[in-house]
């Protein structure tokens, strides 16, 4: 892995739909160099531009996703005074020379790397910004504290509310007993891949290609199970497709199996928060207090969102405290979801009803440099 030289702000990806990005920019005169540059470049099937004199540099700087500039190149693109930019990578030389480092600080490089050591990370940020891919999404899993809690549903609503607001969103299904997220969506006659047509990936995927082949409904991609008989992942094959999801959208929604088998494992280490779902029971309570312990050692940020009314009385933060975990936010009932769900309209429609209002108040939490309004 390259060294950073100077810190920058994350950029979440272009939204689904934006205008591709320009071509990579390639600064040396180097003849050695350019060549494994290229290869590099051509190895991750992405087209570079190159600039052989510092001076035709200026008016394209500022234009392409990424700049890779050369050590024999850095002193005369410093003297340029050219604008601080994210995305600058300076290539050091193969003599070691010390001096790299604080000519890549006076550059304003994000990285300074060595060739052929980090030709596969380079190759990676080529492909990321041929994409447009300068951040990675938000990934936010959903569990059920004991069966029937309603994951699925808070799950698929998260997604519909967060893609009503403009965020582009794919929706996961890790959990293969679940029936089908795209039931949930409404989506099981749309076409498109499935986890069963993913299971044998490894490497590295592309996302946007991804994205484009989910199944989709509701300005939201599905990755759901089919009604075929596999039942597990490889996790190199959830990891290289997860990875993939989140290069293409600002927010990957997780649906997750309450035992989780080892791909849901992974994948719950990708997730900044995992939403708990427990009904306001004292049975549920107590069931979701066993899957608490096991959820709780795989993921750093655990919030519990109950679902009414309650005949215990217990208010949602009550829950909340019986499991020792923050609270996140009460759904009361919606009479009218169950007759809705039969008719194949997903959840997160109706603008008024609770289920909306409460996704509006966790992604108002969950992604504060998005303004999200629900209703």
């Amino acid at each position: 892995m390259p060294r950073t030289t100077t810190r920058s702000r994350r950029r979440p990806p272009a939204p689904s739909g934006a205008a591709p990005p320009g071509r990579p920019l390639v600064v040396t005169r180097d003849d050695d160099l350019l060549d494994d540059l290229l290869r590099v470049a051509a190895a991750a099937s992405v087209e570079v531009e190159v600039a052989g004199r510092p001076e035709s540099v200026r008016s394209r700087w500022s234009q392409g996703p990424m700049v890779v500039v050369g050590d024999d190149e850095s002193a005369l693109l410093t003297e340029l005074s050219l604008p601080r930019r994210p995305g600058v990578l300076l290539v050091g030389g193969r003599d070691g020379d010390p001096d790299v480092w604080r000519r890549g600080v006076a550059l304003g490089a994000e990285q300074v790397l060595f060739l052929p050591d980090d030709e596969s990370w380079l190759a990676g940020r080529l492909a990321d910004a041929a994409e447009g891919g300068s951040g990675e999404a938000v990934v936010v899993g959903v569990m059920g504290g004991r069966g029937g809690a309603g994951a699925s549903v808070l799950a698929t609503g998260l997604a519909v509310t967060a893609s009503r607001t403009g965020l582009s969103v794919i929706l996961a299904d890790l959990d293969p007993l679940g029936g089908g997220l795209d039931l949930v969506l409404g989506a099981e006659e749309v076409t498109g891949l499935r986890w069963p047509d993913l299971a044998d990936s490894k490497g590295r995927l592309g996302a946007r290609a991804l994205q484009s082949e989910l199944p989709g409904r509701h300005g939201l991609a599905v990755l759901s199970w089919d009604r075929g008989d596999l039942l597990t992942l490889a996790p190199d094959a959830a990891g290289a497709v997860l990875a993939a999801a989140r290069r293409a959208c600002d927010l990957v929604v997780l649906d997750l199996p309450r035992w989780p088998d080892p791909a849901a494992e992974q994948a719950i280490g990708l997730c900044s928060s995992v939403l708990l779902v427990v009904p306001a029971e004292v049975r549920a309570v107590a069931a979701a207090a066993r899957v608490a312990v096991g959820l709780t050692t795989l993921a750093a940020d655990v919030r519990v969102v109950t679902r009414g009314p309650s005949s215990s009385g217990l208010s949602g933060p009550d829950v909340a405290a019986a499991l020792g975990l923050p609270f996140g936010v009460h759904l009361a009932a919606e009479p009218r979801l169950a007759a809705q769900l039969d008719r194949g309209d997903p959840p997160g429609l109706d603008e008024k009803g609770p289920l909306v209002q409460g996704c509006g108040t966790l992604l108002e939490a969950l992604l504060p440099e998005h303004r999200v309004v629900a209703g």
